[in-house]
Parts: C-alpha cells; sequence; structure tokens
C-alpha cells in the first residue's frame, strides 16, 4: 500500500512539472501582454514618430530589440490618469533582453521607417510572437 501511494505521488508530481511552462516562455508571455495593454494607453496623436523594425531577419534581431527598447522610453501615456498603470508596464517591457548572436547586421535604427507608437507597439507584438 506504502508503495503504491509513493509511486502515486511521484507520478502526480512528474505530470505537474512536464505539463507547467518554462520561466522564459512565462516571462515573454506577460511582455507581450504588457506590449498590449501600452496600445491602448498610449498617446499616439502629436506624439513623436520612432523607428519601427518589421519582419527583421534573424542576423538583425538584436538590432531590432535595442530599437524597440530604446522606442519604448519615448512613449508617453494618452492621460495622466493612466501615468502609474503605463510606467509599470514600461518597467516590465524593459526587462525583456536578447543576447547578441555575435553576427553582424548591416541595419541600424535609423534605417528603419518611422512610425506612430501603435504602429511600432504592434510591431513589437508581432517580433514578440
Amino acid at each position: 500500500m506504502k508503495r503504491m501511494v509513493i509511486f502515486c505521488m511521484f507520478f502526480f508530481c512528474s505530470t505537474m512539472v512536464l505539463t507547467a511552462a518554462s520561466p522564459r516562455t512565462v516571462k515573454y508571455r506577460q511582455i507581450h501582454q504588457k506590449i498590449l495593454q501600452l496600445e491602448t494607453m498610449v498617446k499616439d496623436k502629436d506624439a513623436e514618430l520612432l523607428h519601427t523594425p518589421e519582419n527583421p531577419v534573424e542576423r538583425c534581431l538584436y538590432t531590432a530589440v535595442t530599437c524597440f527598447k530604446k522606442g519604448i522610453q519615448k512613449l508617453q501615456p494618452a492621460s495622466s490618469q493612466e501615468s502609474s498603470q503605463f510606467t509599470k508596464a514600461i518597467r516590465i517591457v524593459n526587462k525583456f533582453t536578447y543576447r547578441d548572436p555575435g553576427k553582424q547586421c548591416e541595419s541600424t535604427c535609423d534605417s528603419y521607417e518611422k512610425k506612430t507608437p501603435k504602429e511600432f507597439l504592434k510591431s513589437f507584438a508581432n517580433l514578440m510572437q
């Protein structure tokens, strides 16, 4: 009887470990949700246009992520009432990191087309997916 209980506990625990999402996946999902949340809070009219990488090639992902992180700092909330939520979302999105693969990319942030903050965030969300 003891062996059966121990086996059941072991089986249950191992099943739970296998079905749990990796911490990295959870982190990326959280960042993606915050980017979508920022789209509703960001000031889009009379806002600074931002360099927006779209569909970067694999060797240019580090450059694209760097451009997005620089652009995130320039975003402004649409209203002062959303300021604290906006700041918290920006802080979470800034935690996103991408390791430099060491490959050289010919494009720079300035080479990407400038777009509105909402289009900028949509492109960032697409990259995260």
